[in-house]
């Protein structure tokens, strides 16, 4: 518990520096709060695999120190915005909060379920840096760090809910992994190429990316893209979601009145390490043979007011380990506000 509270408090101390530091005088932009739950019961109606995730996100203002850091990183490769300073590069910082939560499909047996995915949970918090010049593209370089097993809480959490709503409560959690610390680096980029009038006003665009992750908890490449129609698409660059999945953007630009898009991606990843299949990293647990070669299929809607945006998201996603018996299907809800 104690590495928990440890956490936590890291988070605040971090938070509550980023909001007192110094902004350029003419970003117009506020800082972002968003908070995102992803559960199977969503499309899916299920209690399997991955069966929830919470996360907390804070993206701050512009903040010249941080773009200027940004600017020095080479694989950013900064496009200077001489003749299109709307498209000039805008960094922001962003931290979260968040936690994964993992079962096999039979919840009911209290003994080891051998050949399904471990039960597990992860606890975590994040530090990135975010960078977007202007609509045509944006990075995302972010740490996370964390604790896997009993002291994420994952347990704790979903038995409570279980109660709280009568439904049935998953027995087998003596199984989970065992607590190891977890570290994992992810990068993505995105690019947008669209037309803003093709039928009646409405607008598409397509936006390409990249990325991938390197860590004991996560360890993967990979690459896909997002499709998006609707009459206003240059408030961001999509969704935000929680990882590993498509990328989208925590940030969303400020316009006062209603906007709304339809989207659907898809992402292709190729796995070398996933420590909530593969099993502890430094000691004897349970595990599955993973799939090396996982597809995300995704479709949804987004709706912006003012300074509120909120998302919800269908996620196809195919077998991640040999024995599993069908793809899952879970869903995403997200809410953002503009401060």
């Amino acid at each position: 518990m104690e590495i928990k509270k440890i956490i936590i408090a890291g988070l605040c101390f971090l938070f509550i520096g980023t909001c007192t530091g110094t902004s350029s005088a003419e970003d117009e932009d506020g800082y972002i709060v968003t908070i995102q739950f992803e559960n199977d019961f969503f499309g899916g109606g299920t209690d399997r695999h991955f069966t929830h995730g919470t996360r907390l996100q804070y993206l701050s203002k512009p903040i010249k120190w941080i773009t200027d850091a940004a600017d020095k990183i080479p694989w950013f490769s900064v496009e200077k915005a001489l003749k299109h300073p709307e498209n000039a590069l805008k960094a922001r910082a962003s931290f979260s909060l968040g936690q994964n939560i993992y079962t096999p499909e039979n919840t009911a047996s209290s003994g080891l379920v051998t050949d399904d995915r471990p039960y597990a949970g992860w606890l975590y918090v994040g530090f990135g840096l975010v960078a977007n010049q202007g609509l045509k593209r944006y990075d995302k370089l972010e740490l996370e760090v964390g604790i896997i097993g009993p002291c994420s809480g994952a347990e704790e959490v979903q038995t409570f809910w279980h109660s709280a709503f009568g439904l049935q409560v998953p027995q087998g959690w003596d199984n989970q992994l065992d607590n190891e610390p977890g570290v994992v680096l992810y990068y993505e980029q995105a690019r947008r190429f669209g037309r803003s009038n093709i039928f009646h006003g409405l607008g598409m665009d397509v936006i390409p990316h990249f990325g991938g992750s390197i860590g004991n908890v996560f360890t993967h490449a990979a690459s896909g893209f997002i499709i998006r129609f609707g009459p206003d698409l240059k408030d961001d660059f999509g969704p935000p979601r929680i990882r590993p999945s498509l990328p989208g953007g925590g940030y969303f630009r400020r316009k006062t009145g209603f906007n709304w898009y339809l989207f659907t991606g898809l992402e292709g990843r190729a796995v070398l390490r996933n420590v909530f299949l593969d099993g502890n990293s430094f000691s004897s647990s349970h595990s599955v043979d993973k799939k090396y070669f996982v597809g995300d299929l995704q479709a949804g809607i987004a709706v912006k007011i003012n300074k509120l945006r909120l998302s919800y998201t269908q996620i196809f996603r195919t077998k991640e380990f040999e024995t599993q018996n069908k793809a899952d299907i879970f869903g995403a809800l997200s809410f953002s506000y503009q401060f």
